[in-house]
C-alpha cells in the first residue's frame, strides 16, 4: 500500500509540477504582504524617510555603496528615491494613503538633505558635523571607491545620483500637486540647467570644483562628462519633465545637450567617443583606471543615443556620425590574445589604436598603485575585454536610417508606451514571494560584503544574512504589478 501511495504521489508530480498546484493567491493576502512589507521598511528600516541599499538582518550594519553610518541614508538608487518611487506606486495601485505616507516621508529627507545649488550628493547625512571625520576616517579607507576618497560638498550628477530624486519628486508632485514638492522640484530642475554647460554637457559635478587632482591627473569632475550615462540620463530628464510640466526650456536644454554628441566626435580613424572631456575638447583621464582614450562601450552607447534622437526630433543630423563610429568599432575587432568569445578592448589609445589595460598592485589605500598600459595578464576588473555584435549594430543603423521621420516619432511613443507595460505575472511566483516574507516583514538573502578598506579582489568577502534593497524593491514590484493585473482576485 506505501509503494502504491509513493508512486501515486511521483506520477502527480510530474503532470503536476509545483507551481501549478499552488493555491491561487488571494487579493487579501498580496495586499497584507505588500502592507506588511512597507509597515517594515517605513516603520523599522527607515532613518527618517531614508534608506541605504544593504542591512544585517538584526539592522545593526548597514552599507550604502560603501560602509554607512547610522545618520546615513543614501540617495543613489536603489536608495532613498527608488524606495520612495516603490511607495508612490503602492499608492497608485491600491489607493491605500499609509504608502503616500511613507513616500512623502522619503521625498521629505530628500528636501532636507537637498544641496542648497539644488543637486543631491551620493549620501545625505543628518548629522552634518561628522561627516568630515567620516570621510577622513572610513570613506577615503575604501580603496576602489575613487568618488570618496575626499568630500566635494558639491553634488554628483554621477550614478543617477541627482536625477533619480527628481524624478521621484516629480511624480510625487503629479501625483498630490502639492506646492512644497513643487518647490524642491523646480530648485532641482533649475539646477540642470545652471549646470549645463554653453556646448551642451554636463560635468560629473557640480558646482565645479578643480582641487582634487590625483596620479598626476588633474580633478576630472568638471570635465564634459558621458560616463555613467550623466549626458544621456540628463536628456532623459529633461524631456520627461517638459512633458509634464510644459516648461519649453527643458525641451531647448536636451536638445542642445543633443548637439554635443555631434561635436565631441574623435576624428577619423578613431571615430569614436570618450569617456570624458577636457574643456579644450580631447578626452580626459578620469579615475585612476579610465584613461584618455577612445571607448568602446561609450561609442555603442552614443550609437544607440543618436539613433534615438532621430526618433525624438526627425533630425537625420543625428544618423551622420553613426557610419563613421560603426567603421571604427569594425577596425578596432581583436582577433588574438582575448577570452574566447570576445571582440574588443575597453579602451584604445589616441594615435595608435592600441588596446589598453588597468592593473592595479598593492593590497590597501595606503600601498596601492594602479596604472594602464598594453598587457592583458593580470587585469583590474575594470575594462575587462567585451563583446560588440558589430553586425547588429550595423542591421539596427541601418533599419532606423530606413524610416521616415512621422516612422520614427511613431517608434518612439510606442518604445515609451511598452516600456510601461508589465509581463503576466504567474501566481506560484507570488506565493513564493509571500511564503518568503520573515514575521517582521523582511526579505531575507546571502549578502557578500566586499573587503573595503583592504584587498577586496583577493581578501574573502563577507558572507552574511540580510537586506538587500534591490532585491526587495523587485519583490515589491512583483506583488504590485500582480494585484494591479489581478484586481479581481478571490
Amino acid at each position: 500500500m506505501n509503494r502504491i501511495i509513493r508512486l501515486t504521489i511521483l506520477v502527480f508530480a510530474f503532470f503536476f509540477p509545483i507551481n501549478s498546484i499552488y493555491t491561487e493567491p488571494r487579493e487579501k493576502d498580496v495586499l497584507a504582504a505588500m502592507r506588511k512589507a512597507a509597515d517594515f521598511l517605513a516603520n523599522t528600516v527607515s532613518n527618517k524617510g531614508g534608506y541605504v541599499f544593504l542591512y544585517s538582518e538584526d539592522l545593526t550594519r548597514r552599507w550604502g555603496e560603501i560602509p554607512a553610518r547610522d545618520t546615513q541614508i543614501w540617495v543613489q538608487p536603489p536608495g532613498t528615491p527608488a524606495v520612495g518611487m516603490m511607495f508612490l506606486k503602492a499608492y497608485k495601485a491600491t489607493g491605500d494613503h499609509a504608502y503616500l505616507d511613507y513616500a512623502e516621508k522619503a521625498a521629505n529627507a530628500l528636501i532636507w538633505g537637498q544641496h542648497p545649488a539644488g543637486g543631491w550628493h551620493y549620501l545625505i547625512d543628518f548629522d552634518m558635523t561628522g561627516i568630515r571625520k567620516w570621510y577622513d576616517e572610513a570613506a577615503s579607507k575604501c580603496w576602489g571607491w575613487e568618488e570618496y576618497l575626499q568630500y566635494y560638498g558639491n553634488c554628483s550628477f554621477d550614478d543617477y545620483t541627482t536625477s533619480a530624486p527628481i524624478r521621484f519628486l516629480l511624480e510625487l508632485y503629479m501625483t498630490t500637486l502639492n506646492p512644497k514638492y513643487r518647490t524642491a522640484l523646480l530648485k532641482a530642475m533649475d539646477f540642470i540647467l545652471e549646470a549645463q554647460y554653453p556646448n551642451g554637457a554636463w560635468p560629473q559635478r557640480y558646482p565645479l570644483r578643480y582641487d582634487y587632482p590625483h596620479d598626476g591627473h588633474a580633478d576630472y569632475t568638471h570635465y564634459y562628462t558621458f560616463n555613467d550615462d550623466v549626458i544621456s540620463d540628463n536628456i532623459n530628464l529633461l524631456l520627461e519633465a517638459w512633458e509634464k510640466l510644459g516648461n519649453e526650456t527643458y525641451r531647448e536644454a536636451a536638445y542642445r545637450a543633443m548637439e554635443f554628441y555631434i561635436i565631441s566626435q574623435l576624428p577619423k580613424p578613431q571615430a569614436g567617443w570618450a569617456q570624458q572631456y577636457t574643456m579644450n575638447m580631447k578626452p580626459g583621464w578620469g579615475r585612476s583606471y579610465e584613461p584618455d582614450a577612445v571607448c568602446t562601450v561609450q561609442t555603442t552607447n552614443n550609437i544607440r543615443d543618436l539613433q534615438k534622437f532621430y526618433k525624438i526630433t526627425g533630425d537625420r543630423r543625428f544618423l551622420r556620425p553613426i557610419p563613421d563610429a560603426l567603421e571604427w568599432l569594425e577596425g578596432a575587432i581583436l582577433t588574438s590574445g582575448l577570452p574566447e568569445g570576445k571582440t574588443h578592448a575597453y579602451f584604445y589609445e589616441l594615435g595608435t589604436n592600441k588596446p589598453l589595460w588597468s592593473h592595479r598592485s598593492g593590497t590597501s589605500i595606503e600601498d596601492g598603485h594602479y596604472w594602464v598600459d598594453y598587457n592583458i595578464t593580470n587585469l583590474y576588473p575594470y575594462g575587462v575585454p567585451l563583446t560588440i555584435d558589430i553586425t547588429q549594430l550595423k542591421k539596427e543603423y541601418e533599419r532606423v536610417c530606413s524610416l521616415s521621420s512621422q516612422e520614427a516619432s511613431a517608434e518612439y511613443i510606442a518604445s515609451i508606451q511598452s516600456s510601461s507595460k508589465t509581463v503576466r505575472i504567474d501566481s506560484g511566483i507570488i506565493s513564493e514571494i509571500i511564503e518568503s516574507l520573515d514575521s517582521r516583514g523582511a526579505w531575507i538573502n546571502d549578502l557578500s560584503i566586499p573587503h573595503y578598506f583592504g584587498d577586496v579582489f583577493n581578501e574573502p568577502a563577507e558572507s552574511i544574512r540580510g537586506i538587500n534593497m534591490s532585491e526587495f524593491l523587485q519583490k515589491m514590484y512583483t506583488l504590485i504589478d500582480y494585484y494591479a493585473q489581478n484586481k479581481s482576485l478571490h
